[in-house]
């Protein structure tokens, strides 16, 4: 038979010697502090399931919550924002109010310093969205610990089985701005990848290959360049891919940034976009209607991805599981004036 903390079930004291623990320890682990080791943490709260002490539930799953919160990695980018913007719109639809907060303190590993599951947990919130780099497995322990759902949204790489997260489609993304290009005649065509470890640029990377094969072009190793997301490498990148002994008459950089790096650098080299090289990139953020002349790129639907995110945390804090773990949104290709037909 189950017992319920504070009934008459084992006490902390208990617990804790179970777990060979101090009484502190023991505590930490129940109450949803951080600073717990991870071995520490499986051995209090296998004592706790094996004695019977089961924490109540955070909130009643006829009763939906108040509080959730949005955790991203910066709010100084317009992703960024549309990915706030997805979320908060969603919230009021579903009378819920909304905790942004960011972690930018690192630890030397690149991970969030230990410390924020602890103010998310003093919150009270019911449920979180993560839009990160990444999260370590202790934290995927410490919210599986404390029943808080939460959701993925866009994540790094591939999250523990039974994680729930919501992307975009991805590789048919980078073959529909493959497509675009061979369509206009191009051949030569590279592509600047981002992070080699990202799920997202992987596959985008991936959808290049594939269309490019289906077309019956060889690939070519030399064209494949990789970047941080970010304009500076994607300017450093372009420059090499045009110090080749055959340069690209393509570039598809796999974000709306490194294309306007891309761009950058052509310029730097008295080129011309689109006349002498087209470009192409991915995400259809503000600044590539901006830019001159604006970008063709492969929109993904940020703020609906958000938007689904925070839908599908509301059915989990109400004890409903998705169907699947994985929700993919559609991109399509955004066709303005970086592309034309090669030069002849």
């Amino acid at each position: 038979m189950v017992r319920t903390a504070g009934a008459a079930g084992p006490t902390l004291a208990v617990v804790a010697r179970e777990a060979g623990v101090s009484v502190p320890t023991a505590s930490k682990v129940v109450n949803g502090r951080e600073d717990v080791a991870p071995e520490t943490r499986r051995r209090v709260t296998e004592a706790l399931d094996r004695l019977g002490y089961v924490r109540r539930p955070r909130f009643e799953a006829n009763k939906p919550p108040a509080l959730v919160d949005l955790v991203v990695h910066s709010l100084e980018s317009s992703w960024s924002g549309a990915i706030l913007h997805g979320v908060t719109e969603a919230a009021h639809d579903a009378g819920l109010e909304v905790v942004v907060s960011t972690s930018r303190n690192r630890a030397r590993d690149g991970h969030p310093e230990r410390g924020w599951l602890d103010k998310l947990s003093a919150r009270g919130s019911a449920g979180v969205l993560f839009n990160l780099d990444e999260l370590t497995p202790s934290q995927y322990a410490w919210l599986d610990q404390h029943r808080i759902p939460y959701v993925l949204i866009d994540p790094v790489s591939e999250p523990p089985p039974g994680v729930v997260s919501v992307g975009a489609a991805n590789w048919q993304g980078g073959v529909a701005a493959t497509e675009h290009l061979l369509n206009l005649g191009h051949e030569r065509i590279a592509v600047i990848g981002g992070y080699r470890r990202k799920l997202c640029s992987g596959a985008r990377v991936a959808g290049y290959r594939s269309a490019l094969s289906a077309a019956g072009i060889a690939y070519r190793p030399e064209y494949v360049r990789h970047g941080n997301f970010d304009e500076a490498t994607a300017h450093r990148r372009t420059l090499q891919l045009l110090d080749l002994p055959e340069p690209p008459t393509a570039v598809f950089a796999c974000s709306d940034r490194m294309a306007l790096g891309a761009c950058a650098a052509l310029a730097e080299r008295g080129l011309r976009v689109p006349d002498d090289v087209s470009v192409v990139g991915f995400d259809d953020l503000p600044e590539a209607r901006w830019a001159t002349p604006p970008l063709t790129t492969v929109r993904q639907p940020l703020g609906e991805m958000a938007a689904t995110a925070l839908r599908l945390l509301v059915r989990m804090m109400a004890g409903a599981r998705p169907e699947g773990t994985r929700t993919e949104l559609s991109t399509r290709l955004v066709e303005r004036a970086s592309t034309a037909p090669p030069p002849r």
